[in-house]
């Protein structure tokens, strides 16, 4: 079956502790009713740096991704309906999604 990787892009954060439980809460229900569907679950970023092609590094992202998860689904289109459902979306987050391809055959 395909794997779909979501790339968490944005999202508010909370404004207390309590209001940041809540979300996470509706976000592990959310992930449960997914059952074995998730591949893997919440994959937060955190102490992003970024590689320049001159190779410096600065600390910091240029990008505004803040996490993933994979989730096996039979198309594109179901793993768009389950997207459409994710808690992230109700803290101002927006979802990429993208089929993954397994990449087969050894380097030399």
């Amino acid at each position: 079956m395909p794997q779909y990787i979501f790339i968490y892009l944005g999202g508010e954060y909370p404004a207390n502790p309590e209001e940041g439980q809540k979300h996470f809460s509706k976000y592990q229900q959310w992930l449960a009713s997914l059952g074995d569907a998730v591949v893997s679950p919440a994959i937060p970023f955190k102490d992003t740096h970024t590689v320049h092609t001159d190779s410096t590094i600065e600390p910091g992202t240029t990008s505004a991704m803040s996490g993933m998860s994979i989730i096996k689904m039979p198309s594109m289109d179901e793993a768009l309906k389950v997207a459409q459902s994710c808690p992230f979306l109700e803290i101002n987050g927006t979802l990429e999604v993208s089929e993954m391809i397994e990449m087969t055959g050894k380097a030399s």
